[in-house]
Parts: C-alpha cells; structure tokens; sequence
C-alpha cells in the first residue's frame, strides 16, 4: 500500500494533474483508495453509470466499446475520468490485462474535495482544454 506521500509522487506524474500544485495533490491523495484485481476481471462495463475514476499504479487495462480494443492503459495512465465530471452512462468496458494496482477517486468525494478547493477544479480544466486543443489540432489537418 502506497503512503500519502507516495501517493503524492505518484500523482505528480499523472497527466490530468499536471498543472495541480504538491499542496493540492496531498488533498486528492487523501481521497484515493488503492484497489487490486487480478488478471482479466472488469473494473467496469460499457454502459453502467460511473462512479470514480482510475490511475493504474501497476499493470494493464484494455479499454473496449461494443467488444472492440479502444487503448490499453498503463502505469501513470488515468481511465474513466469523465466519470468525474458526467453522469453518462460509461463508453467503455474496463479489463484487467494482468495483476493491477490502482489508485481510485470516487466521485462524491471528489466533488466534496473541489467544493473547499477550487485551484484543483481550475487545474484540472487546463489539462481538458489542452487536450482539446491538441484533439482540434489534429483534426483540422
């Protein structure tokens, strides 16, 4: 089990905190739980509603929609992170592709982190909206 601090590090190197301050990474690490699963169990399934988000501290993850391999996701990467933001029923079905650890942030105490935080929500949406960028970027070539 990682310790707060541990955590922190880790967090430090996830994309979708990348504009988060060490201060503000110690409140969201307070409110990760770390969970394992063995090889090929389902974290979660296309069309259920969400309820946290992942980062993968070790292992893999294969991301399908209607049973076609969307990504894989590795160590550091975040998955079902719009489970944070949108009560959408998920896109995709999340599997275990080996012995994984993950970090997991539920989405109510997400929401009480960011009522008293709101640098983090300001932090978060940088990332979002540098990712659309880049997505628009790619499209308009």
């Amino acid at each position: 089990m990682l310790t707060t601090v541990e955590k922190v590090i880790f967090l430090q190197d996830v994309d979708i905190f990348e504009f988060t301050s060490t201060e503000n990474l110690a409140h969201i690490a307070a409110i990760t739980d770390e969970i394992g699963f063995n090889s090929n169990k389902v974290i979660f399934r296309e069309g259920e509603f969400p309820d946290a988000m992942y980062m993968i501290i070790e292992g893999k993850v294969s991301l399908t929609r209607e049973k076609q391999e969307v990504m894989v996701a590795k160590q550091k990467d975040v998955f079902g992170a719009w489970a944070l933001f949108d009560d959408e029923p998920r896109v995709a079905t999340a599997t275990t592709l080996e012995n994984t650890r993950l970090l997991q942030i539920d989405k109510e105490d997400f929401f009480d982190l960011l009522a008293d935080h709101v640098e983090i929500t300001q932090s978060i949406l940088k990332v979002m909206v540098k990712r659309l960028r880049k997505l628009m970027t790619r499209i308009n070539k």
